[in-house]
This record gives structure tokens, sequence and C-alpha cells, in this order.
């Protein structure tokens, strides 16, 4: 008589970020069976096919803490990934997903609605995600959605972690070298480094003795500029709580839910460390413009929200998302 083998979960839950991606098996009744970790999603840098690689070395360690050999793992995939911005990127990276046979059925996402299902209580509201870039979505029970293609200046996008650092840098460039204002970023952003100077700082970025991946680094440096009230660094704050002010409100408009109590979810690192200058800020202008919407910071992780919509789409009972819920918060 052979062994019998654990039955598939009901939902493999996939969140894949640009540094890590996190799986979570869950059952039918919402009890996490076994959960996972690998490294960075990042399919236009190493192509699909090594992208989805990283999805399943983080879907073999949940299978494995499930008591799983190998797939299938559940019985639907859902996958909320970064990179995933177009609604044709979501297409194909599903078809590639598909073909592993880790389950039968697929749905991929951008990574935004994870935070945004993470932070509502049912699939309903807008959610803004400010991490190394900037995006928005929202979505409504009946399965509509409202989104932005967030691909940088092309499509319109301003700020992140990204934009901010490089915003910053520019002014103080100009304080230095006389084209712009006075700023205290000039001082501040190069001394992060230990420099002196905007010239060393400009020269070693552009010799490589300092990593441009390193910007993100003075994005704490200028909400400290701001809040000790430099007029620039403000500016460069301002203008980031009226693009997540931006986003969200088109989207509730969009979605017709301007005139309704609503839930805007925030997200993403640069919004999560409610620095207090920008999360007021954002709070002052979204009252103004959805005077009903209600901004919450997410804390929860972004594979609970990709679960959520996993147990969405399987019809789970109430129950179920609640055991869920317990589980991450």
């Amino acid at each position: 008589m052979g062994v019998s083998r654990p039955s598939p979960a009901a939902v493999l839950a996939l969140d894949a970020g640009n540094s890590k991606t996190d799986a979570a098996l869950v059952g039918a009744d919402g009890t996490v069976l076994g959960t996972g970790r690998s490294g960075g999603f990042q399919p236009p840098l190493t192509g699909v096919a090594a992208a989805v690689d990283v999805l399943g070395e983080a879907a073999a360690r949940a299978a494995a803490a499930a008591g799983l050999a190998g797939p299938p793992y559940a019985v639907r995939i859902s996958a909320c990934l970064a990179n995933a911005d177009l609604p044709v990127e979501e297409r194909r990276l599903a078809d590639a997903i598909a073909a592993r046979g880790w389950a039968g059925a697929v749905e991929v996402r951008n990574d935004t609605f994870a935070v945004l299902r993470a932070g509502a209580d049912r699939p309903r509201g807008v959610a803004v995600v400010c991490g190394a870039g900037i995006n928005c979505a929202g979505m409504l029970p009946d399965g509509r959605t409202a989104r932005f293609a967030a691909l940088g200046r092309i499509s319109g996008d301003w700020g992140g972690g990204g934009g901010l650092a490089e915003e910053a840098v520019w002014w103080a460039a100009r304080a230095e070298d006389g084209r712009g204002g006075p700023t205290a970023l000039a001082k501040a952003l190069p001394g992060h480094f230990g420099l002196t100077e905007m010239a060393g700082l400009i020269e070693a970025l552009h010799l490589g003795g300092i990593s441009r991946g390193r910007l993100h680094e003075l994005v704490p440096v200028l909400f400290a500029v701001a809040a000790a009230g430099d007029p620039v660094a403000s500016a460069i704050v301002e203008r980031q709580a009226e693009e997540v002010v931006a986003l969200a409100s088109v989207a509730l408009e969009r979605l017709g839910l301007l005139a309704e109590e609503v839930p805007v979810l925030l997200g993403g690192g640069v919004l999560a460390a409610r620095h207090p200058q920008l999360d007021t800020r954002i709070r002052e202008l979204l009252s103004a413009r959805a005077p009903h919407a209600r901004p919450t910071v997410v804390t929860a992780p972004p594979v609970l929200g990709a679960a959520l919509l996993g147990l969405d789409a399987a019809a789970a009972p109430p129950e179920a998302h609640d055991r869920l819920r317990a589980h991450f918060e």
C-alpha cells in the first residue's frame, strides 16, 4: 500500500518584487500550509524564464514546508508581480508560469494589487505604492480596475525613491555651481557618502566610485533636510505628495468612488516610513480632492494580499479570509 501524498493547496500565492519573492500555500479554509522566500524578480534584466525560476524557488520552499514533494502545488496561483506593468506583460508571465505545471489556474497581476488587497477588507479601494518607483491601482468587487502604466517618465510618472533621489541631486548640483538657489542638500547629500562637495559626488557617480544603485540612500537625507525647513527639499516632498494624491484621486474617479467612503492604501518604503511632512500633506491634499477617502498605511506583507485575491477567486467563505489575515497580521 503506497503512502498517500498530501493534496495540493487551494491557492499558491506569490508576491514578487525587485529584491525578494514570497510564496504561501493556503488551504481552502484559509490555513497557511507553508511559506517560502527567494530572490528578486526582474524579468527585464534576466529574461522571463530565469525570473520564473526565481518564483519556482520560493514555491518549492513553501511546498516543502507544507509536505508536498513536487507539483502540482495548488489548485490555483494568485501572483502579484513587480515588472508586470502592462496587461500584455501579465498575460505573458501567466503563460510562462502555467507552463511550469504548479497549478491548474494562473492569475497574474501587478504587485500594487497585493498592497491594495492586503490593506482592504474586501476587493474595493485604491492603492498607491511609492517604493523605488511609484504606481497606483484600484479595484471593485465586480472585477473592474483602474491602473496606470507606471513605466517612468514615458508614461507620465514622477517620484518614488529613485525619482526623489535624482531630483535632490539635480537641485543640489545646481545650487553648488550657481545655476540654482541655495539649498542645504548641497552639503547633506555628499556628506552622506563622506564627501564635502557635490562636485565630488557627481564625479564619483559618473566614474563608478559610488554605484548609482546607492542613490536610494539619499531619500532619508532629503526628508531630514526638508524637516529642517529647507525650501528646496520641502518643495520636492510637496511635489511627491501631489503626485500620490493625483494618482489616487484619478483612480477613484475612474471607478466612480469619489463620492463614497473608500480606503486608499499607501504602501512601499517611502510611504511606509511615514515621514511626517509627506504623510501629513498627502492626507491634507486627499481630503480636499476626495473627502470620503480614508488613507491608511499598509504594514501587512503583500503576499497576504496575493493570497486573499486567490481566496476571492475561489469564492472562499469570510472565515477563510479572516483566518488567513490573522496568520499574517
